[in-house]
């Protein structure tokens, strides 16, 4: 392993100890979950190229919504910004721009959070302006 990679590891350990403390378990799970989705649906496409999903939603319960948006308005931001960090170590390509998404559902299965991956076909600016008009 080399030194930069030893570094970003333990930038990632300290960054996950921060939010245990910050905002309990819960965010940390989240990271986890994220990082298992995305490895999950990761496609090698030749020795060197692995895709995988670029949109992320995280449906979360009612009181974990409440929890973890009390704490920081910019969690999905956060969380964006490990997956990213994720895909790096691994040497993933994002199959379009990287998106996590959190909403509230009160039909979340385990009463805490569901997590679910897809591509997200990347809209040009000039097909975007057409669909607007």
């Amino acid at each position: 392993m080399s030194a930069l990679s030893a570094l970003e590891q333990a930038l990632e350990q300290r960054w996950d100890s921060l939010w245990a403390r910050v905002c309990g378990r819960g965010p940390v799970e989240l990271v986890d979950a994220l990082r298992r989705e995305c490895d999950r649906h990761a496609v090698v496409c030749s020795g060197s190229l692995i895709v995988v999903p670029n949109a992320y939603d995280i449906e979360l319960a009612d009181g974990v919504h409440d929890e973890l948006t009390r704490h920081d308005s910019q969690v999905g931001q956060a969380l964006t910004d490990s997956l990213a960090r994720h895909g790096e170590r691994k040497g993933y390509e994002w199959a379009g721009p990287l998106t996590v998404h959190l909403t509230r559902s009160p039909d979340v299965p385990n009463g805490r959070y569901r997590v679910a991956s897809s591509v997200m076909a990347h809209v040009s600016a000039e097909a975007f302006q057409q669909a607007t008009r």
